[in-house]
């Protein structure tokens, strides 16, 4: 009986090992493209927008520095208190205040008088829509609508955002670029109506290079002067100043 070619042995073997040494590239890219931009949001870098071959804007609650500084941001509300604007030319405080035009939009003449003591106005949205789970267009209009008007009323080019109650997701991020924002601004700190200082994360302490929400107390914001006095003291009784967020981001 004639038998046939033998094959060397372990042909068959290293031939599977090479297919599957082929394949693997094509099954592990999409979740290994997908992680960086998961880890961006938290960490605060950019990430990248498959889709357009882009850096996205970066989600920051904490700017990495050796300053001792922190960075007081003030949404919607502000400007209700009298006393809160003589604050800020007296101390020639660089705060920056998130500017939703619907609620913050009377006041703009006010709130311009500002900014020559140091008060930074970017953008909170036009209508202050939740805009996690809104398609694409209607995240785009909201924001790139309020640059707009921060443009045309102020004459600036805001590159700051924070959305409205602190919720996105990866459309808010590509609408945000599509508009020309740098960076999402949260918070690792919030001062409350009660001025009490609590923390999203990380020890109860301010840090170098935290960024402090401060509560208008809607719907009179009556005594923000005062607890941002006294966030002041606590600044500096831990050897830390307020520094200007627009210079580190």
């Amino acid at each position: 009986m004639r038998r046939g070619r033998s094959r060397p042995a372990g042909a068959a073997p290293a031939a599977l090992l090479l297919l599957l040494l082929l394949l693997l590239p094509l099954t592990g890219c999409d979740r290994l493209a997908a992680a960086p931009a998961e880890h961006a949001a938290a960490a605060g870098d950019p990430a990248q927008d498959a889709d357009r071959g882009r850096r996205l804007p970066p989600v920051v609650d904490h700017v990495r520095t050796d300053d001792p500084v922190v960075f007081l941001t003030y949404d919607d509300g502000a400007e209700r208190d009298p006393a809160f604007a003589g604050l800020i030319r007296e101390r020639r405080l660089p705060v920056t205040l998130f500017l939703t035009d619907t609620v913050a939009g009377p006041a703009y003449g006010d709130l311009a008088r500002l900014r020559p003591f140091g008060a930074s106005l970017q953008n909170h949205t036009l209508d202050h829509r939740s805009l996690r789970g809104l398609p694409h267009a209607g995240q785009r209009a909201e924001i790139c609508g309020q640059q707009t008007k921060l443009r045309s009323r102020f004459g600036v080019r805001a590159h700051l955002f924070r959305p409205p109650h602190g919720t996105y997701d990866t459309t808010t991020l590509r609408a945000a670029a599509d508009c020309g924002i740098t960076a999402l601004v949260l918070w690792r700190a919030t001062l409350g109506a009660d001025g009490a200082l609590t923390y999203t994360r990380g020890d109860h302490r301010l840090h170098p290079g935290d960024i402090v929400a401060v509560d208008p107390d809607h719907p009179t914001a009556a005594n923000l002067a005062a607890r941002t006095e006294r966030l002041l003291e606590t600044i500096e009784e831990q050897g830390l100043r307020v520094g200007n967020l627009e210079n580190y981001l």
